[in-house]
């Protein structure tokens, strides 16, 4: 399995807490296919305020893998994407859309599959008119995400892992999986996280 498809799996929360509890995207994301999770570098893209010109241009640029997001300069609740602009992205390879704005044509979204986050549902169009950037720098959430770094998604939200930080963090997200593997057979046998994270002496002691 690959790096990607192991952090997609792990998911969010296993990849925030072993990353040191870095990289949240704290947006209220929906997702809109469910069930769905991915994991992959990020495309970026930086779209005038309320407007998709950029969106359509990042078609040209999406690699298979690829999880485009797309920003404005203030999230707002005008589409940024609906069933076609998502079309194009599933025939070019991309993995995911996390779009800090909003998106339209819900159910045909979910009918195409590709895995869709999104901050607003709503009709309202953008225009096609301001040239912004793609693989540049954006924030989402207050989370700064960088051309290729991974952004990981699933019902819990999104978390971004630094490009550099890839293969460490997997280590420790697997490294945390197994813990909590373990921690969890102690719980079935009525084990209590009070003792064994050591939290009833800092009850008892105060």
């Amino acid at each position: 399995m690959s790096e990607l498809s192991e952090l997609a799996r792990l998911g969010s929360a296993t990849v925030y807490e072993a990353a040191g509890r870095e990289g949240i995207v704290d947006a209220p994301l929906q997702r809109i296919v469910p069930g769905s999770r991915a994991a992959g570098p990020a495309r970026t893209v930086l779209c005038g305020q309320d407007d998709n010109l950029m969106v359509h241009a990042a078609m040209a640029s999406v690699e298979p893998g690829d999880v485009l997001v797309l920003s404005m300069p203030e999230p707002a609740p005008v589409a940024l994407v609906g069933d076609l602009l998502a079309t194009q992205a599933q025939a070019h390879g991309a993995a995911a859309i996390l779009v800090d704005g909003a998106v339209r044509d819900v159910e045909e979204l979910v009918e195409l599959g590709l895995p869709v986050w999104a901050r607003y549902v709503r009709v309202r169009g953008a225009g096609k008119d301001v040239v912004g950037a793609i693989d540049g720098p954006v924030t989402v959430g207050g989370q700064v995400i960088e051309s290729r770094d991974v952004v990981v998604l699933d019902a819990d939200g999104a978390v971004v892992v630094p490009r550099g930080r890839v293969a460490e963090v997997l280590a420790a997200a697997l490294l945390r999986e197994q813990r909590e593997a373990d921690k969890r057979e102690q719980l079935r046998a009525g084990a209590l996280s009070y003792d064994l994270d050591g939290l009833r002496e800092r009850v008892e002691r105060s």
